[in-house]
């Protein structure tokens, strides 16, 4: 069997508190690393989440 295409990769927020959602990628179609505003709930706010790898 082949491998799959996607990876699971971590956004993690950039107000440094330690919140993070987990997304799937396809890396061959998508090279760049994902940035979104997505909602930290421990701010309460919108804020910048960018990829990280899962350890």
């Amino acid at each position: 069997m082949a491998k799959s295409a996607t990876i699971l990769v971590k956004l993690v927020s950039t107000a440094d508190t330690g919140y993070y959602y987990v997304t799937k990628k396809n890396p061959r179609s998508t090279t760049e690393k994902f940035e979104f505003n997505k909602y930290d709930p421990v701010v309460k706010k919108h804020v910048p989440f960018k990829e990280a790898k899962i350890k």
